[in-house]
């Protein structure tokens, strides 16, 4: 029994595990990833006069999504010239700034679709965890709800041409990172990084575990906790090396994987369940060999089915699945939507949207929210017909995902904090 697995096994013995409640969105995506809140006060169409705030935030860019934990809202964001980040706290009702914090940087090489501030941050009742990647350093960091930082550990160097980007999740007593590097398609001189799952004690920063994982291109998925048929939590997560795969969440240890050349590009979007399916998503920037996987888990796992792109379904590269019971909802980057059964593949429609997505789409009862890229939120009914319910403009380009709690919509353009609703 490896040392590792003893000081897990040691921390879940004595540990008191924390559970966000209904008002937290505690990661990226809410609730265990699955981008599903609720709030029947949250307007279907709205104005900037029905925002309950609009706060500036430092530095003025970022693509990283707000959290939410009681009256706090956690963000993180940057300076586009110089990459300095800011590390914001915003109070979830009155939206002023409760504290920020201001750490230095150089500026390096991006995809033009990312930021110095894309990473979403993980929060529990005491603290917020976040991650960004400089040219000589990964830098892991936690502060106390009040602002101090609790503890700060560097990961070593970090390999991508497009910027750092995944985020982290808490579990119990670990808070988790699906550390992906590059390994192909270097340029010359640079070296391959090592792609990692690491676990960390979210008291005090020291590494619990970490599992080596197959290099091949960055991949920005992050993982949830997947209840296997014998009741047990599996962490879940996506790769291009790896595949679909599980691991035991306290440990690392391997479960189960499907991989077997599953995936033949990057991974972006994050793994969701759905109709008893896994499923995951692989694509590029030319977006025409984009597909999605269905994968049946636990200890026979297997593909169960697999829909390319074509003229009658369009699977998108940069946002994650959504799903509503065995409904399944797709945002194509590039102007298109789509809705299939889970559980059979079947496509129920798809439908032009002439808009560009980058954030991902979430779920508030019967009605899903996405914001473009030039900034405006789309919101179409959960349903197996298309029906476009609104379009409200914010004014302003983002690449976020919304959070939902305290019964509003928090919603993040490049340089500002909006919430609506809840009145």
């Amino acid at each position: 029994m490896n040392r590792a697995f003893l000081a897990a096994t040691l921390i879940a013995s004595i540990a008191v595990p924390t559970t966000a409640s209904a008002s937290e969105w505690s990661r990226f995506r809410g609730p265990n990833g699955t981008g599903i809140g609720s709030g029947d006060s949250i307007p279907v169409e709205f104005t900037e006069k029905d925002f309950n705030f609009k706060t500036k935030l430092p530095g003025g860019s970022g693509c990283g999504s707000p959290v939410v934990w009681g009256n706090k809202v956690f963000v993180l964001s940057a300076n586009a010239e110089n990459a300095t980040r800011y590390m914001v706290c915003v109070h979830a009702t009155s939206g002023d700034i409760l504290w920020q914090k201001e750490f230095e940087s150089e500026a390096h090489h991006l995809h033009t679709r990312s930021s110095f501030a894309s990473c979403t941050p993980a929060a529990d009742e005491k603290r917020v965890y976040v991650a960004w990647s400089t040219p000589k350093e990964t830098l892991f960091k936690a502060f106390n709800h009040d602002g101090t930082e609790a503890w700060s550990i560097d990961l070593g160097t970090w390999q991508s041409q497009h910027g750092f980007g995944t985020s982290p999740i808490i579990h119990k007593n670990l808070v988790i990172l699906h550390n992906s590097q590059q390994a192909n398609q270097l340029k010359e001189g640079e070296k391959p990084g090592q792609s990692r799952m690491m676990a960390f004690d979210r008291r005090t920063g020291k590494e619990i575990w970490q599992k080596e994982l197959v290099s091949v291109n960055v991949c920005y998925s992050v993982p949830f906790i997947h209840q296997s048929a014998d009741g047990k939590d599996e962490l879940v997560c996506s790769c291009t090396g790896n595949g679909i795969f599980s691991l035991d969440p306290m440990t690392g240890r391997q479960n189960w994987a499907v991989n077997d050349g599953l995936f033949s590009m990057r991974t972006v979007g994050s793994p969701v369940e759905a109709g008893g399916l896994i499923f995951g998503s692989t694509g590029s920037g030319r977006y025409s060999s984009n597909y999605i996987v269905a994968v049946k888990p636990g200890k026979d796992a297997q593909l169960a089915y697999k829909i390319e792109n074509g003229s009658n379904f369009k699977a998108p590269y940069v946002p994650c699945l959504i799903a509503d019971g065995e409904l399944l909802f797709c945002l194509y980057d590039r102007g298109f939507g789509s809705c299939i059964d889970a559980k059979t593949g079947e496509i129920y429609w798809t439908e032009r949207t002439g808009a560009a997505f980058s954030g991902s789409p979430v779920r508030i009862g019967d009605r899903i929210y996405c914001v473009d890229e030039v900034g405006v939120v789309w919101v179409f009914a959960a349903s197996p017909e298309y029906k476009l319910l609104a379009k409200n403009d914010l004014g302003e380009e983002s690449r976020s995902t919304p959070a939902v709690a305290n019964g509003q919509l928090y919603l993040r353009t490049y340089s500002h904090l909006i919430s609506v609703g809840g009145k």
